[in-house]
């Protein structure tokens, strides 16, 4: 792409959707430049981030692409628009412009990957991919064997069954789970419809990247070997946008 380019012809020029298509979907308000509602006529440049219904649309990612993992603290707000307070790209402060891939609630913390490669978001969050996600869990009571064999084999929420997954008891209140599925708030979701409240909620790891000791609120950038591997990992994955906006397993 050249210093600036018309919003609806790198809609077209990515794959997305043809021109006329591009200037219709603006119209409805459904295309956001760097969080911002866009309008007809708007230029993006290569540093824009450009969003369809939530999910990001790029040409593919830059040799100079940045990977980053932050520790997202409680308070903070998975969105791109500036205009909303607590934002997570006011909270990073990164000098590129960077991206979440999928969110955190604003009431859970922990690991959240950032970048500037479009393709890397859509191939991490896709369900059907299976990356795996994990989390640490408290609740408001004790936690027995049947708890964990009914959260491990699937539980009814959102009009489906959660997919199976890995449970790992830690304490009489707090346990550890792995999911590869994303629906919206499904770990408090599952843990309502078991009779639980959630107190606290922290994300650990996404696939091979892990939390580690980095503290709260600061990011870094991932290392060679994470970003290789991570890279493997993605290299057979689907792309395909979610059919779900802005899910996870939060």
């Amino acid at each position: 792409m050249s210093e600036t380019t018309r919003l609806n012809k790198f809609l077209s020029e990515s794959g997305h959707c043809s021109r006329r298509e591009a200037d219709r979907l603006i119209d409805a308000g459904r295309v956001r430049v760097n969080g911002a509602v866009a309008v007809v006529g708007t230029q993006v440049g290569p540093d824009d981030v450009v969003e369809v219904e939530g999910k990001v649309v790029t040409r593919g990612a830059p040799e100079d692409a940045v990977y980053i993992a932050f520790n997202k603290p409680i308070g903070v707000i998975c969105t791109t628009d500036p205009t909303i307070r607590d934002n997570i790209i006011d909270a990073v402060r990164h000098p590129r412009r960077v991206f979440p891939v999928g969110r955190l609630d604003v009431g859970s913390e922990g690991l959240i990957l950032l970048t500037s490669d479009g393709d890397v978001v859509n191939k991490i969050l896709r369900a059907g991919n299976a990356h795996e996600k994990e989390y640490e869990v408290t609740v408001d009571r004790p936690i027995d064997a049947s708890f964990l064999h009914r959260m491990a084999n699937g539980v009814p929420i959102l009009d489906t069954t959660t997919l199976p997954c890995r449970i790992r008891q830690d304490t009489r209140t707090r346990f550890t789970l792995i999911l590869t599925q994303g629906l919206n708030r499904q770990i408090r979701r599952m843990c309502e419809a078991l009779g639980y409240g959630v107190s606290h909620l922290r994300r650990t790891r996404i696939m091979n990247i892990h939390l580690g000791d980095l503290p709260a609120g600061r990011w870094r950038d991932l290392t060679p070997a994470e970003l290789k591997d991570m890279h493997r990992r993605l290299s057979r994955s689907s792309k395909t946008p979610l059919a779900l906006p802005d899910a996870d397993a939060d």
